[in-house]
């Protein structure tokens, strides 16, 4: 490991030396006298400290090339004819000059003038009005450049000024360009004269004078790593409590030491609370990362952090901090690649029209089943080979989940970053493939007309995090959260947190073209400082109305990853706020096993609105039966043992896997039920990945017991037609888009009924039936000029009781007459029908039918002789 530090050995900072930097100067110009070089630059042993102002006698020079030269202020020389030109063309090529100034500890300034060269970097220094006696008036310059390997070498100089007048002082150097990034170091020496016992004079600050060579102060913004347009690098990071920082340079990924640290002095390289600097350019480094030093208790001097806001990560490699066990991740010294857009269109869908699939990018395609090769399939470019089966399915969007660097022993939802997707989802898991392969995969949904939703934890952290290790006092809560979160509970609302996950949600959208984002567990979005809760929080509301995010789809929802149960929240939501809603998934499962209450599914049915009637509308609800945690659809009617009575679930009448006809039967109504329920109901139907042809987890909660997709399991019977049925159901959503608004249906486009168009049994717990007609809206229906345009009513039963029920269908409008389009009790492929079926026999103008115990119908008024 090298490590730049300060001449001093004793101030812990280089460049904590009081001086002041100039945003301009003119280039001292003079002539080149034979300055003669006291002492070369020498080796020293390894742990050995060199004291200001000491020489190494009888050493061997060191490997490094240091090109010493004193230039003379004065026009008058006696080289003048021959050195003129040699200067001039010296200063015409001098480029990305810095100026520092300081005070010295006995009056009088040094200045210094940093510039650079083709292939070297002069230094310039001017010494004014210092306060020395006649015989101390030979001013010696002792100092060197600094950069200690594990041979901690060092390189040491002492050389005479030249006067410039009665009060000024100057001298020139020059290294080769090779050497930079470092600090050049140095105090002034009055060497001894027969009156005077010598004098060394450091700065104001009784340190000694130091300046950066190769870097420069920097930029507090933006945050992270950035590019000029000069191949420069900007380094900003924020660390409020942080009392010192350490840049860490790496020119191997695999390496577990960096090759080069650079410690951030505290005045120069600090503005308020961002650390900064800047290079000239990567040289042979290849990745970067931090330490933090301050309070023993928050901070640990030897661990190596990642910046939050690096845009490309290497792949994680241990952590010799403390038992070594954690892993670190570095980012890397690049630009993001460049990706051609060009021709992409963002969708915009309406929320009211979408159709979600979520899914996990590896175990959506890595299975061998999906057909495609071992470096596409479990990455973004195998997402974007089987756009055709999301397209089969009716899907307009698909919900990723955590797609960012993250734990890979507790899943996605535990990140360790927030501004790059994880190597794991790349071609041979490389940071830049997996960035084009995202957005590939983005570009080519796009074109596909499916738009991209992200599920996002900006709630807490994995264990050594992003994070963890910078500032834990500003990031992370540590007053009144429960003990088994309180390490990694992010302090959402603090501003500087806040401002991340505002920059990390906007980099998504600007330079991925993401189109929404789910927030899991945002009841934690509304905690205070000390874990309070804020009716108007801050973040919540910053989301809301960020111009940058006003096009994208925002969905909070309440599901903790940590107890892995959803969470009850009245969620603020200036009418731009989505929820996923836990209460539809909840009140189906009862319903559909027996227990619930046809209030409860009627509101379900409608759109939810006990929710979602304060300024939103039913397009705002996120309906879903099952998640990616908890049991997958299958399992659902398959296990209900104790250990699973949070599920809500019902085995259909055996425990787990069977042959029994009746049973196999009872639960393959049951998920046409939970399929039909679903996407007939007002909001927006998610479906959960491999839903669609009973993917099981063999009725295990664990997220880990979730198997990847096994594509062979598509062409089975069941798989083949819940796909069809899915389909069908899509399909029927945009033909009826009259009857999914955004809006909630008025009153008087519903009728409830009973079995007989009797009223509804509100008020009686034993009954399980429950029908209503969807009314086309006449306004509408006016509009269209063509009588074959006219939509007709839907008639939706659900029969949840274990007994079949003679339904009566109320009268259709004149013209028309019923179809039947579902009857989840019937075989396949008669239990859906796209053109719809004739309804039998019809008494007195009505139409009577009989529905199956556990079934669920829907029929559709069309023209007659349609």
């Amino acid at each position: 490991m090298a490590t730049f530090c300060s001449f001093h050995t004793i101030v812990p900072h280089g460049l904590n030396l009081g001086a002041t930097e100039l945003s301009k100067f003119s280039v001292v110009t003079g002539y080149i006298c034979k300055g003669k070089m006291v002492q070369s630059l020498q080796r020293i042993d390894a742990g050995r400290k060199l004291l200001p102002g000491e020489i190494v006698q009888n050493a061997t020079p060191p490997p490094w090339n240091l090109d010493l030269r004193c230039f003379a202020a004065s026009r008058i020389s006696v080289e003048q004819t021959e050195q003129s030109s040699t200067k001039t063309s010296q200063v015409d090529e001098l480029k990305k000059l810095s100026t520092f100034l300081f005070s010295t500890e006995i009056g009088g300034r040094v200045k210094v003038f940093v510039g650079k060269t083709s292939a070297k970097y002069v230094v310039d220094i001017e010494v004014s009005s210092l306060q020395l006696s006649s015989d101390d008036r030979q001013l010696v310059l002792s100092g060197g450049l600094f950069r200690s390997d594990r041979d901690i070498k060092n390189m040491i100089i002492e050389t005479p000024f030249i006067a410039r007048s009665s009060s000024e002082l100057a001298l020139e150097l020059e290294f080769e360009a090779k050497e930079a990034p470092c600090y050049f170091a140095f105090l002034l020496k009055a060497p001894s004269g027969a009156n005077s016992s010598g004098l060394e004079i450091r700065s104001q600050r009784k340190s000694s004078f130091c300046v950066p060579i190769g870097f420069d102060q920097g930029y507090p913004a933006p945050l992270g790593l950035s590019f000029s347009a000069d191949g420069s690098m900007n380094f900003a990071v924020y660390s409020r409590n942080a009392e010192s920082l350490v840049m860490c340079l790496y020119d191997d990924n695999a390496s577990g030491k960096p090759a080069l640290e650079l410690d951030l002095d505290p005045v120069v390289n600090r503005t308020g609370d961002i650390w900064h600097a800047s290079t000239e350019s990567a040289r042979t480094f290849v990745s970067y990362g931090y330490r933090c030093k301050g309070n023993k208790d928050t901070f640990h001097a030897e661990r190596v952090l990642l910046d939050p806001y690096a845009k490309i990560i290497g792949s994680s490699i241990p952590n010799h901090h403390e038992s070594g066990l954690l892993l670190k991740h570095l980012g890397r010294l690049l630009k993001e690649p460049a990706f051609d857009w060009s021709g992409d269109v963002f969708p915009n869908i309406a929320l009211e029209k979408l159709v979600v699939y979520r899914l996990n990018v590896m175990q959506f395609t890595e299975d061998k089943s999906s057909n495609l090769p071992a470096d596409v399939g479990g990455t973004f470019s195998g997402v974007t080979e089987k756009v055709q089966h999301l397209k089969d399915l009716g899907i307009n969007a698909v919900l990723l989940e955590p797609i960012c660097t993250f734990d890979e022993q507790k899943g996605p939802y535990f990140p360790c970053h927030f501004f790059s997707p994880t190597n794991l989802y790349g071609p041979s898991n490389g940071s830049v493939s997996a960035i084009n392969s995202m957005k590939g995969m983005v570009k080519n949904l796009h074109a596909n007309g499916i738009e991209v939703f992200l599920e996002v934890v900006f709630t807490h952290t994995a264990e050594g995090g992003a994070l963890q290790g910078l500032d834990d006092l500003s990031y992370y809560h540590k007053n009144g959260i429960e003990d088994s979160e309180a390490r990694n509970a992010l302090n959402c609302n603090h501003p500087v947190v806040q401002q991340l996950i505002l920059d990390s949600l906007r980099h998504w959208v600007t330079e991925f073209h993401i189109d929404g984002f789910c927030f899991i567990n945002a009841t934690c979005l509304l905690r205070g400082f000390h874990g309070e809760h804020l009716s108007r929080p801050p973040l919540v509301e910053a989301i809301a109305f960020d111009p940058v995010l006003s096009m994208a789809k925002i969905i909070a929802d309440c599901w903790d990853p940590y107890d892995m149960i959803p969470k009850e929240m009245h969620f603020p939501h200036w009418k731009k706020w989505a929820e996923m809603n836990t209460k539809f998934c909840t009140d189906i499962r009862n319903f559909l096993r027996g227990e619930g209450a046809l209030s409860s599914l009627a509101t379900r049915l409608c759109g939810s609105g006990d929710i979602f009637s304060d300024g939103r509308g039913p397009a705002f609800s996120f309906n879903f039966i099952a998640k990616n945690f908890g049991l997958p659809l299958v399992d659902l009617v398959s296990f209900s043992n104790a250990e699973l009575a949070s599920e809500i679930s019902w085995n259909c009448g055996e425990e787990g896997p069977t042959s029994k006809t009746a049973v196999l039967e009872r639960r393959l109504k049951q998920i046409r039920n939970f399929v039909f329920i679903l996407y007939i109901s007002q909001g927006v139907p998610v479906l959960n990945m491999g839903d669609e042809c009973g993917q099981s987890s063999g009725g295990s909660l664990s997220y880990g017991s979730r198997k990847h997709l096994d594509w062979n399991a598509m062409t089975t019977g069941f798989g083949i037609q819940t796909t069809k049925f899915v389909s069908f159901l899509s399909s029927l959503r945009k033909r009826r888009s009259d009857l999914q608004k955004r809006n909630f249906l008025k009153e008087e486009n519903i009728e409830w009924h009973g079995n007989n168009q009797s009223p509804p049994g509100w008020e009686d717990p034993s009954c399980k039936f429950l029908a209503m007609t969807l009314k086309a809206d006449e306004a509408e229906e006016q509009l269209n000029s063509e009588a074959s345009e006219l939509k007709g009513h839907l008639y939706i039963a659900i029969n949840g009781a274990d007994k079949a029920e003679t339904i009566v269908l109320p009268p259709p409008p004149e013209g028309m007459s019923w179809r039947r389009l579902v009857d989840t009790g019937l075989p396949y492929p008669g239990f859906f029908s796209v053109d719809g079926k004739p309804v039998g026999e019809q008494m007195m103008g009505l139409v009577a039918y009989e529905m199956k115990s556990r079934s669920c119908t829907l029929f559709e008024a069309c023209n007659d002789g349609s």
